[in-house]
């Protein structure tokens, strides 16, 4: 079983002044110790790249002494294939497989819907392949692919919707990793086209923010990954109209919490609009502090500059199923003088026969 590594490890050994590079590469590192070494590593030579414990744990990337410098895309198919096959992308494409199967046991995908992707350089991106079970990828199934999707190694195809998540990529330049998945309460939104209301659990607001819905085009066409990447400026998750639900982060750990976070919260706002009570919401000037801690940690928001009587607009929030027919209808209907007279004919006829 791999070592466990806590941040009150890190800060322990920090503060007996040991040394960030004496960590173990092959350690399990919690996430609030892999935010501490990233501090960290903004201290000291390690920033550089010289630590492969820091590189291997701060954003997913492979460790630089457990892989060869990435090719270019011209390169001989002879360096591709031995790149793509290196220890580095090896345990990046165990990350894919690992994050594959939290999609499927959490029922965010089902038969070969969802897919994933790492950059790993200006030109090259892994992925995960087209026509496959997320729960149950291994890593000898993913794919090479460059950044205008022409694939570059792997035995399987790539997936179909690459195009989607290379234009995310190209668009927002932190966007190191993607996921596309179908969470059922968020896909509910989307397919409804009903924004998520805001103002409501700090953890979305700070690591999420406002939810936008990107008009439907067919998967996999260059249409939808434009409209997406229009948004990823702005917004690290966006709602497919009648799809799903696409996230961007530094680190495919970090795109895939995303979707916990969304999912979770869109199911809590469900459930709570059930209750017969108004939803509450915290004040603007609440979530103001909040914006201002999601600024300083670097995270995109859409109402950065917002007037306060801007930030918790849910105008368009309407919670719950309104009849189809409204009451005006059906005051109308009861008017309506032919229906009135037919009743009238056989209540009259209803008691003559009976006087009779």
């Amino acid at each position: 079983m791999k070592q466990v590594i806590t941040s009150k490890e890190i800060e322990a050994l920090l503060k007996n002044g040991g040394s960030i590079d004496a960590l173990p590469e092959d350690a399990v590192y919690t996430p609030s110790a892999r935010d501490m070494i990233r501090d960290a590593a903004g201290h000291s030579s390690a920033a550089s790249g010289n630590s492969a414990a820091v590189s291997s744990v701060s954003d997913g990337r492979p460790a630089r002494d457990k892989n060869i410098p990435p090719p270019s895309v011209s390169a001989s198919q002879q360096e591709i294939e031995s790149y793509f096959n290196s220890p580095g992308i090896q345990e990046l494409k165990e990350q894919i497989c690992d994050i594959g199967r939290r999609l499927w046991e959490r029922e965010y995908v089902d038969g070969n819907g969802g897919n994933i992707s790492i950059r790993l350089s200006d030109e090259l991106v892994l992925c995960t392949p087209t026509l496959i079970s997320k729960g149950f990828m291994k890593p000898v199934d993913m794919c090479l692919v460059d950044m205008n999707g022409n694939q570059k190694a792997g035995g399987r195809k790539s997936t179909s919707e690459i195009l989607m998540h290379l234009a995310i990529m190209k668009s927002q330049p932190k966007a190191k990793a993607c996921v596309h998945c179908h969470p059922p309460y968020a896909t509910a939104f989307a397919v409804a086209g009903v924004t998520p209301p805001t103002c409501m659990i700090p953890e979305i607001e700070v690591f999420i923010g406002e939810v936008p819905i990107a008009p439907y085009h067919t998967p996999g066409t260059p249409e939808l990954g434009r409209k997406i990447a229009e948004m990823a400026d702005k917004h690290n998750t966006i709602l497919m109209a009648n799809h799903g639900v696409v996230s961007w982060s530094h680190s495919v750990e970090d795109a895939y919490f995303k979707m916990e976070i969304l999912e979770a919260y869109c199911r809590t706002v469900v459930v709570a609009s059930q209750l017969g009570a108004g939803l509450k919401t915290f004040s603007p000037s609440q979530l103001n502090e909040l914006l201002d801690l999601k600024r300083k940690m670097d995270i995109p928001d859409s109402r950065y500059g917002l007037k306060e009587c801007e930030l918790c607009d849910n105008s368009e929030w309407r919670p719950g199923a309104a009849c189809a027919v409204s009451q005006k209808e059906t005051e109308d209907a009861s008017r309506n003088p032919e229906a009135e007279a037919l009743v009238q004919n056989i209540t009259d006829a209803i008691i003559a026969k009976m006087q009779g």
